[in-house]
């Protein structure tokens, strides 16, 4: 329930509507279906002013347009940046092709997703970890490769194969959370404000070996990039990072000392838990093979169609810590789904679909492609 003179946040009605991948028109016919028998008529006009902030939505307006959203009315009166979203730098590692209204969708439901973990942080009353993602700064003398190896050192990871990127990523930290982002076109994406933890959405729909490579790829822009910068430039120092920290070159250069076939790719991706792809690159970048060995199994591998389909099956990582908060709040707190739900913000029918089951889609409806 909201107090009798609560009103909606303009910021936020536009950052929910955005991430269920709404147009204004399309709330407003939502609006006007959720009316029923009051037969209220809504124009995209009264959605643009009450997201402009040129009219003020409260009372049964404020319910009509949660009802439309679905979601509770609550949370429309949040003010997104005073309610743990902030103005952190967002990273994300995408296809040069994902299209920018997918992309607010995915920025929209990082900030809700943020909004949510806040509040069931701060009912479980616990103190936060704090995050130890070592800045580095880039210079003449220092590369992505280095961050990676201070990195690796810092978290005490052993030589070899990092066995649980996302474990190491949560142990030193992170809030970490899979979810199907709806776009084969964009693998993970992360943000690190100010005063909070650093969280990352990761697309379940990427094999577990992509997923991999994306947590690093995110870790990497967490290390180097504090500040905006050229987004090429940082998209290949991110990969450079995640290339080191998934698969030192001291170790890879042994691993290809004998030659490189697909059968031995094969044998590595089982082992690095990375592409045969991403290490076929990775012993070139080294010069660990030659230039017509990469190209032999280049066509090789195209020709078998692991271009597109590789063999070998990655498992994808499961997080642990933001289950394990949920778990604690209903199991050992013995909070109802109903209070849980309300400390995020959310309808129960969500919150159990997000935190408790399978289906872990963001959007309530389709997305627009």
């Amino acid at each position: 329930m909201v107090a009798e003179d609560s009103r909606a946040e303009p910021a936020m009605l536009a950052l929910v509507r955005e991430s269920r991948s709404m147009t204004q028109a399309d709330v407003a016919a939502a609006m006007a279906a959720a009316s029923g028998d009051m037969g209220t008529a809504v124009s995209q006009g009264y959605v643009s002013k009450a997201e402009s902030g040129r009219l003020a939505v409260s009372g049964e307006r404020l319910e009509l347009y949660a009802a439309a959203l679905s979601c509770p009315p609550d949370l429309l009166c949040l003010d997104p940046q005073v309610h743990g979203v902030g103005v952190g730098l967002i990273h994300h590692r995408k296809r040069a092709s994902l299209p920018v209204g997918v992309l607010r969708r995915i920025h929209a439901q990082l900030a809700l997703t943020r909004i949510q973990l806040n509040g069931l942080h701060s009912a479980a009353a616990e103190e936060s970890v704090q995050a130890d993602f070592p800045q580095v700064e880039l210079s003449d003398l220092i590369t992505p490769k280095d961050a990676a190896r201070t990195v690796r050192k810092r978290w005490g990871l052993p030589a070899g194969p990092v066995s649980d990127v996302v474990g190491a990523a949560e142990e030193a930290g992170a809030l970490i959370v899979l979810r199907d982002l709806e776009s084969d076109r964009l693998d993970a994406v992360s943000q690190w404000a100010v005063g909070q933890a650093p969280l990352f959405l990761v697309n379940r729909r990427a094999p577990g070996d992509r997923c991999r490579f994306s947590v690093a790829h995110e870790i990497g822009h967490l290390v180097l990039h504090r500040e905006p910068g050229s987004g090429p430039e940082q998209e290949k120092q991110a990969d450079a990072f995640a290339s080191e920290f998934l698969m030192p070159a001291s170790d890879i250069r042994k691993e290809f000392a004998d030659g490189v076939d697909i059968a031995k790719l094969a044998s590595l991706k089982r082992g690095w838990r990375v592409s045969m792809s991403a290490l076929l690159r990775r012993a070139l970048a080294l010069n660990a093979i030659t230039d017509w060995q990469y190209r032999t199994v280049i066509i090789e591998m195209s020709a078998l169609g692991y271009r597109t389909a590789e063999p070998v099956h990655v498992p994808l990582e499961e997080p642990c810590r933001v289950p394990m908060l949920v778990d604690r709040l209903l199991e050992e707190r013995t909070f109802t789904t109903e209070q849980a739900a309300s400390h995020a913000h959310l309808l129960p029918g969500d919150f159990m679909r997000l935190y408790r089951e399978g289906n872990r889609l963001l959007s309530v409806n389709p997305p627009r492609r």
